[in-house]
């Protein structure tokens, strides 16, 4: 792939708008990829549906698991995705226990959601460094299924809060 020219958006940029559409959801008035309801002026990203729960309804089992522990997992993935893209770290992960402690108090539920907007800082901040460089498949992959990781847990979060 060749570099953008002068107004063209780096192919990165476009799979980042996409992460921050789940990570952060859609912006009022603008259009979306696949959050709806953006003229509500509610954010429906990842993050913003976190800080509208409570510990206590982000520590509910629903259905084997919780809302802690599945906001735990997404900041453990995007971790994980800079570790292995950076620092060439390749595991094993501990990927059953990133969902762990399941139930959270209010300062730990703070605590997780201030873990992922940090991972998802990464994670960008990462993806930034990799634009003067020759397109990558592996760095283009990468950021990819971070952004349908994301997005499976912001749907599977926002089902289960239908439930707490």
């Amino acid at each position: 792939m060749s570099e953008p020219r002068q107004g063209e958006q780096h192919y990165l940029d476009g799979l980042l708008d996409i992460l921050r559409e789940a990570l952060e959801g859609g912006r009022p008035g603008e259009g979306t990829s696949f959050v709806e309801n953006t003229r509500s002026g509610a954010a429906h990203g990842l993050l913003p549906t976190l800080s509208r729960l409570s510990a206590a309804q982000a520590s509910r089992d629903v259905q084997g698991t919780s809302i802690a522990g599945q906001a735990r997992h997404a900041a453990f993935h995007l971790e994980v995705a800079v570790r292995w893209d950076r620092d060439g770290e390749q595991g094993p992960f501990d990927w059953p226990g990133s969902f762990l402690p399941e139930q959270v108090n209010e300062q730990e539920w703070l605590a997780v959601q201030a873990r992922l907007q940090h991972a998802y800082q990464e994670f960008t901040a990462f993806v930034g460094t990799q634009k003067d460089k020759p397109a990558d498949s592996d760095i283009a992959g990468g950021v990819a299924g971070a952004l349908a990781h994301a997005a499976y847990h912001l749907g599977a979060v926002r089902q289960m809060a239908k439930a707490v």
